[in-house]
């Protein structure tokens, strides 16, 4: 993928869409801590991506962060993907998504409401869908290279 750091917003109308959570106030959250930069991590499912027909992210990938009203605030980049077990998520990957929780079990059990919550279950057209132990999760690290908010 070619992208220059410019913050003209032509130079990003090419680049994938990264859309965290569902438009509303937890979407409206994580794009906040990812533009005062205190989210620098975030956690996928493998099933979404498969059910999406998406590549797994990829270090220098670069995307548009869109915030719940669909308009592109920033641009970050990936910096690095680990693929583990749901149980096999540390502490250092909880702190760094930048939601305040205290521990893993903290940030688990905030994770389940919102993989079983019915817009997920809905998104992956499972209505049962629940994740375990061993659910494949797709641990994301990355960097802000643009904030688009003022870029115009």
């Amino acid at each position: 993928m070619t992208t220059t750091d410019s913050s003209s917003s032509a130079d990003h109308a090419s680049l994938p869409r990264a859309e965290f959570a569902f438009p509303g106030p937890l979407r409206d959250r994580l794009v906040a801590a990812i533009l005062d930069g205190s989210k620098t991590s975030t956690t996928g499912l493998v099933v979404d991506y498969e059910h999406e027909g998406e590549a797994l992210p990829e270090v220098g990938d670069r995307s548009v962060v869109i915030d719940s009203q669909d308009r592109p605030v920033a641009v970050i980049e990936v910096t690095g993907v680990r693929v583990v077990p749901l149980a096999q998520v540390d502490l250092a990957h909880v702190v760094d998504e930048g939601e305040g929780h205290a521990g893993v079990a903290e940030w688990r059990a905030g994770h389940e409401r919102f993989w079983h919550s019915e817009e997920m279950r809905a998104a992956l057209a499972e209505p049962d869908f629940t994740v375990d132990d061993t659910t494949l999760t797709v641990l994301e690290r990355f960097r802000l290279v643009t904030d688009l908010r003022h870029a115009d």
